[in-house]
Formats: C-alpha cells, sequence, structure tokens
C-alpha cells in the first residue's frame, strides 16, 4: 500500500460527498444524481466515474474484482485494479464469487451475483435519452414527467428500418416501473441479470458526472413491443471451444490457420475455471 494517499486516494471529504450521491441514487431507483466527478489519475472515459465510487466505498475488508469487457487482464482493469490496491491495500481475485466489489466495463459476470456483494458499472453516456434529445434540461423535463415515447419511438425506427431492435448494447431499461435508465454498454444479453438481482448495482459516469442505481431486487425491464418482444443475443447450438460451456456470452472468433469460426467464453475468469474444474483461483 502507498502510504503517500490517503486512504482510497480521495480525502475523506470527497468521498463523503460521492457516498451521498450514492444513497440518493439507491433511494430513487434509476434516477441519475448529479455529483462533484473529481480529477482522477485516469483520463476521462476510462472509467473515472466507476473508479470514484469504488474509491468511496471500499473498505480494509474488501476484496477487489475488476474486469473489462469480461477479460480481467486488459490493460483498462489492471491499471484500475492497482491504483484500487496500491491506495488502499485491499486483496484482490479474479474470482467473482469471491470479490465483494466488483467492477467492470460493459460486462456483468456469468456468476450469480450475491446479496453481500456491490457490481459497480463504468458508464460513457448515462442519459437514454441523448439519442434523441441533445438539451440537458429537456430530458430533465421528460424523466420528471415520465414521457419516454422517443426511447420507444427510437426501437420503432429500428424495426421499420431492419426488421428488429438492434441494440446490440446499452438497450434501454425501465426501472421500477418509473425511470428509463441505460444500464451503460452491456451487451442485451446481459439486461436481464439486472431484475431482481441480489448485489447492489451502481453506475458511474465521471465525464457526465452522474451516478445512478439499481437497489438489489428491483424491477428492471428492457424496452420492447407487445409484438416485438426484448431478446437478447442467442448462442443456441453454440459452446466454448475452450470449457464446453452453453448459455453464457460468447465470442466469436476466427481460426487464423484454418479460417474456421469458432466461440469461445467472454467471462475469462468463468471459462478457466470451468477448463480447469477446480476450486476458485484464490485470493491474490
Amino acid at each position: 500500500m502507498n502510504t503517500s494517499y490517503n486512504f482510497a486516494f480521495f480525502d475523506e471529504g470527497s468521498k463523503r460527498e460521492i457516498r451521498r450521491a450514492t444513497l440518493k441514487a439507491i433511494a430513487i431507483p434509476g434516477y441519475q444524481v448529479p455529483f462533484a466527478s473529481r480529477e482522477m489519475p485516469i483520463g476521462r472515459g476510462w472509467g473515472t466515474g466507476g473508479l470514484q465510487l469504488t474509491l468511496s466505498l471500499i473498505g480494509k475488508n474488501d476484496v477487489l474484482k475488476v474486469i473489462d469487457q469480461g477479460s480481467d487482464e486488459s490493460v483498462n482493469a489492471v491499471n484500475i485494479k492497482k491504483l484500487v490496491s496500491d491506495t488502499t491495500g485491499v486483496k484482490t481475485t479474479d474470482h467473482t464469487a469471491e470479490a465483494t466489489l466488483i467492477q467492470s466495463r460493459h460486462r456483468i459476470p456469468e456468476v450469480p451475483l450475491r446479496k453481500e456483494q456491490i457490481l459497480v458499472l463504468q458508464v460513457p453516456l448515462p442519459e437514454p435519452l441523448r439519442y434523441y434529445e441533445p438539451s440537458e434540461t429537456e430530458t430533465k423535463k421528460l424523466h420528471a414527467e415520465k414521457e419516454y415515447s422517443g426511447a420507444w419511438l427510437m426501437l420503432f425506427e429500428q424495426i421499420m428500418k431492419y426488421g428488429s431492435m438492434t441494440t446490440g448494447a446499452d438497450h434501454p431499461v425501465m426501472v421500477h416501473n418509473r425511470y428509463v435508465m441505460a444500464p451503460s454498454p452491456i451487451p442485451r444479453f446481459d439486461n436481464p441479470k439486472i431484475n431482481e438481482c441480489e448485489a447492489l448495482i451502481l453506475l458511474g459516469a465521471g465525464r457526465e458526472k452522474k451516478v445512478y442505481a439499481v437497489p438489489p431486487y428491483t424491477k428492471v425491464v428492457s424496452l420492447d413491443f407487445e409484438d416485438y418482444p426484448f431478446e437478447p443475443e442467442s448462442f443456441e447450438d453454440k459452446h466454448c471451444k475452450l470449457c464446453g460451456s452453453t448459455g453464457v456470452f460468447l465470442d466469436e472468433l476466427v481460426d487464423e490457420e484454418t479460417n474456421e469460426t469458432f466461440y469461445q467464453c467472454n467471462d475469462t475468469s468463468y471459462c478457466i475455471e470451468k477448463l480447469n474444474e477446480v476450486e476458485p483461483f484464490g485470493v491474490k
């Protein structure tokens, strides 16, 4: 642990301010709470919102896991993990079940989350209405009036042009029958995992200075139509080439030698667990 910094990098006042915004977000599921986003030793757009939530919440007894698009070893994940570890001394792990605090970019782990865990998602664009309304003042009014016809119109236009909804990621959801929310750029495959999740899910956007939340056991429904229901990505009749897993989010890859297409688990730690068929990796 680097003792030249305060525990978890921030001063105590900054952490309290972020926690106050977080508590408000938890009290109003799906509502975007403004907060004073701090300057960080990483560039905005690389997960500063999620990192600020993690640093404000982490305690000495926590176990941290950081993933980026399913990988524990990407540049983004490794550097965030190192910053948090260096300024807190907390233990880190690659195993989802062992972690008490999970920070993720673009994925929700395959292993179901528990009520003792907190999932922090990095968010580049927290406003789901921004695609058709550029004014922040107007989007606030639309949320206040629960006027979301534009969100459905956006999906309707996709159906008219392409025959189906084409949101590959960040498909908007309705939280607690009240607020339409951007779930962060997770694939559609992960949207159902948010509904009635046992863990607390926090979403932070550092550049946009917003934090919002989905408390445990909250109803979250992906926007759709009766005749065009929401459908996550399908991997029917496909399995991971390495571990043989089915029913998980798979990456489509091409063998450079044979030019044949194959599939592999996107969640690397899940894949390694299944491949080795051993007990959890253990805390580092």
